[in-house]
């Protein structure tokens, strides 16, 4: 297996290039701002054009933040559930993660107008979105587990993860008959994804959140090695698959549930980063992996956010049809072009 230092070269590639692609994000929008004061309000300086300082500072720099939280939590995630199950279909989405995360969120926006009056308006806010989100997407990741624990077939477990996408999805067509059309309109939109809604205080606790998703991610890398070799194997090195597959549970819900709640359901990152980075890289190492990932799923969402926002113009396209009309042909051009699926 190569050594990390072989790959000094791409990962200053690709620093360099999300630092790019950060200032670009910023620098795009319905209102032309020179790069000069940019960079300096980036930096510290007080512009003398106040609506352009609260543009930079209370949109545009939480978006591309928000993107890069993103795009690197959905990619990781995504490159834990492909190697927890050893399949390369898994992911987020997949295995019904991001479909309990929905489901969460629909109960929240939905099913609380059963309750009525002022107790259900306080329900809907963004830390009751959170909330559900994480515990949905939880539940039903453990649910999957637990059955699967009793199947062998890694086949037949991304099946047992798609049925249960099917009843969360169920259980939300059954709330959209007998909700309003306000509350609709509410779960449409939320379906759409964004990244812009964010406040600071509100990013902070995202931050928060990520952060200990990520640091469960870290935590179990070397886990993750020792997974590539079969279970039986790993057992027989003593990992304790019990409790490896525990961490990866709650850093994927952790990522996968909280970016789900807060930017809504982004499709195609989760399961394409992990096979793009595989593919640039050539390596099953996750000490290689997790930090190219990262890099990879940041610079892709942000991309993604700047062609979404249709520069100059006062329109913003869905983030969630970016990321699947950009990111699915890329994927299957780069299958094609390799012949082969590094796994």
């Amino acid at each position: 297996m190569p050594t990390t230092k072989t790959y000094k070269t791409p990962f200053l590639v690709l620093a360099l290039s999300l630092i790019a692609f950060f200032f670009l994000n910023i620098s795009l929008g319905s209102v032309h701002i020179p790069p000069k004061d940019i960079f300096n309000s980036l930096i510290g300086g007080v512009l003398e054009n106040k609506s352009w300082q609260y543009i930079i500072h209370d949109y545009r720099l939480p978006k591309a933040i928000t993107a890069i939280i993103v795009g690197s939590g959905l990619g990781i995630s995504g490159l834990l559930m492909q190697t927890l199950f050893r399949n390369p279909l898994a992911g987020p989405f997949v295995l019904g993660i991001t479909s309990g995360a929905s489901l969460g969120v629909a109960l929240v926006i939905m099913g609380t107008s059963a309750i009525g009056g002022v107790f259900a308006s306080m329900l809907i806010s963004k830390w009751s979105f959170v909330l559900a989100a994480s515990l949905g997407s939880f539940l039903v990741l453990l649910t999957v587990l637990i059955v699967s624990s009793r199947v062998r077939d890694t086949m037949a477990i991304l099946i047992i993860g798609l049925m249960f996408g099917s009843i969360t999805a169920a259980v939300v067509s059954v709330l959209s008959y007998f909700s309003s059309a306000e509350e609709l309109q509410q779960y449409i939109f939320w379906g759409f994804g964004s990244l812009g809604n964010l406040q600071w205080d509100e990013l902070k606790i995202f931050v928060a959140i990520y952060c200990i998703g990520i640091v469960f991610s870290i935590a179990s890398i070397k886990a993750l090695n020792t997974l590539l070799l079969g279970e039986n194997y790993a057992k027989s090195l003593g990992l304790d698959i019990k409790r490896s597959r525990l961490i990866i549970i709650i850093s994927t819900s952790l990522l996968a549930g909280t970016i789900t709640a807060f930017a809504g359901p982004i499709a195609f990152i989760g399961l394409a980063i992990p096979h793009i980075t595989r593919q640039v890289f050539h390596t099953s190492n996750h000490k290689v992996l997790l930090p190219a990932v990262f890099l990879f799923g940041a610079i892709i969402m942000l991309v993604c956010d700047s062609i979404a926002q249709l520069p100059n113009t006062d329109y913003t396209l869905p983030i969630n049809a970016i990321t699947s009309l950009i990111g699915a042909p890329v994927v299957v051009w780069l299958l094609v072009r390799k012949k082969k699926m590094v796994f």
